[in-house]
């Protein structure tokens, strides 16, 4: 559950952020007359996103095993690929965002209505498939949908009541901030998605070293323990790890995180001697 509620809160306050720039927009250039085409580009995209997700769910469960297994670690992928970008993204152009979409907007209303309803779409819907691929992903890494599910939805009604707030004035927030913190946390659910994918390929036969484990600390940290369910839960740690899954592990944190830790000065600096 409180892996998935980070994950339902920092992509829940996102979307919901996005939702409420446009509204705010519209309200304080007095066209309120647009607003009933971003709610529905909003209720469309949340309808793709929750579809894509119910899709991905009935096409696990009519596969086999091997096949199921594979794209369970495909996605897995998919997933950690989405998230790291998604956190690389934010630092770097959250404070851009505003004057982004508030354009993007302007030039959508001076094309149509259409034009009104697909541009918010695309605004909330980006949010809505990166959700739904990683919710996905983490909820087989957990090995159940009830819980996860329920931490999601406590997430993203958290994200919605934060944005509220921010909106009305209720509340302010250092959304710099926010994005750091939660992205360093999200890294290493996301190191936990990615070795959760390794080893389902494993299983499917894709990729070798499925019985050269790394380490065997099921005697210390029984999985049906409090304790070894939290580490699952919320790192997807696994008490019989293989070799393969450690060194994906340990490769992407210490290659992310760095990158994650990196002044975004320095990061902007090297970029543009490169």
């Amino acid at each position: 559950m409180l892996g998935n509620a980070l994950i339902g809160l920092r992509e829940g306050l996102e979307a919901s952020l996005v939702v409420s720039i446009l509204v705010a927009f519209l309200i304080r250039t007095d066209r309120r007359r647009e607003l009933p085409k971003v709610w529905a580009g909003v209720a469309f995209a949340v309808l793709v996103s929750v579809g894509v997700t119910l899709g991905l769910t009935l096409a696990e469960q009519a596969l086999t095993f091997e096949a199921s297994e594979a794209l369970g670690g495909a996605l897995s992928i998919v997933a950690v690929g989405f998230v790291t970008w998604m956190i690389f993204w934010m630092r770097s152009n959250a404070r851009a965002m505003k004057a982004d979409l508030e354009g993007r907007l302007e030039a959508a209303i001076r094309m149509g209505p259409i034009a009104v309803v697909v541009m918010a779409t695309l605004a909330v819907g980006r949010e809505g498939l990166e959700t739904a691929v990683f919710f996905f992903a983490a909820a087989q890494a957990a090995g159940e949908t009830v819980r996860p599910l329920i931490g999601f939805l406590i997430g993203i009604a958290l994200a919605v009541l934060i944005a509220y707030a921010i909106y009305r004035g209720a509340m302010r927030i250092n959304l710099a901030k926010f994005f750091t913190v939660t992205g360093f946390f999200l890294i290493f659910v996301a190191a936990g998605i990615l070795a959760y994918g390794v080893h389902d390929l494993q299983e499917a036969g894709i990729l070798p070293g499925l019985t050269t484990l790394a380490f065997d600390v099921s005697a210390a940290i029984p999985p049906d323990s409090w304790y070894g369910t939290l580490l699952k839960g919320v790192l997807n740690f696994s008490p019989q790890t293989t070799v393969l899954e450690a060194v994906v592990w340990c490769l992407y944190v210490a290659v992310v995180l760095t990158l994650f830790l990196l002044p975004q000065r320095t990061r902007s600096t090297t970029a543009a001697t490169a």
